[in-house]
């Protein structure tokens, strides 16, 4: 059974499909249930209940990770990769950012993160088996001044995520990074910056791809991160 956790019409949506072509079910949990149906109706074929909570919220998270396991049972898998379309506005450049400007990120990112590992790993550990995708930006890998202060939260968790990976190893547990460098086609990010003008140049990605390769880690177990970008130069 697959959680994706933080879904959207672009990557997430991608990711419940490509598993749940597999026999994965797959469940899904946004912060509204404003596009559930939708979802579920382009999923045809797939077991895909739906829920509503905000996972970077602590108590939200662990409700709905119980809920679910109540619903349709262990939770197998788990993709992460909630994303604020409004963020943009909350960013600083790192020259002006301060200590709470840089705080924030890691409250949003890196903590959620942690905590998701803290509620289903220790199941997976006891059943030796499971898997555990997080999505991040490519500012976490190489320097990118205009992502200010979401840059040191995207390393910090890439380097959870990588090291998470080594330490589970020989466990049967899996942990991949899916380290993202541009828009991702259908998604909401890429939708605000087609509705405005950011001053930005961005290349799009495309979301089956990605989670064609997420099936591939998932399989395989022999790459800690995949890296996909648009961008011309980092």
């Amino acid at each position: 059974m697959l959680a994706v956790l933080g879904v959207g019409p672009g990557l997430g949506l991608s990711i419940a499909r490509r598993f749940g072509r597999e026999g994965f079910t797959t469940a899904l949990v946004s912060r509204t249930d404003a596009r559930h149906a939708t979802y579920r109706a382009s999923l045809a074929g797939i077991t895909a209940p739906t829920y509503t909570a905000d996972v970077t919220d602590e108590a939200q998270l662990k409700e709905v990770l119980a809920r679910i396991t109540a619903d349709v049972g262990e939770i197998d898998t788990v993709y992460f990769g909630p994303a604020d379309a409004g963020a943009g506005p909350d960013l600083t450049p790192l020259p002006e950012a301060g200590a709470d400007a840089v705080r924030r990120p890691f409250e949003s990112l890196v903590l959620p993160a942690v905590r998701l590992v803290e509620a289903v790993l220790p199941g997976m550990r006891a059943r030796g088996s499971g898997a555990l995708f997080f999505a991040g930006g490519l500012s976490g890998k190489y320097p990118m001044p205009m992502l200010g202060s979401l840059a040191p939260a995207s390393a910090a968790l890439r380097m959870y995520v990588l090291t998470l990976n080594a330490a589970l190893r020989d466990t049967g547990v899996y942990a991949g990074a899916l380290t993202i460098g541009g828009l991702i086609e259908r998604g909401d990010i890429h939708r605000m910056f087609t509705e405005q003008d950011f001053g930005i140049t961005a290349g799009t990605l495309d979301p089956d791809a990605i989670a064609e390769r997420a099936w591939s880690m998932y399989v395989e177990r022999g790459e800690a991160e995949a890296e996909f970008t648009a961008m011309t130069a980092v």
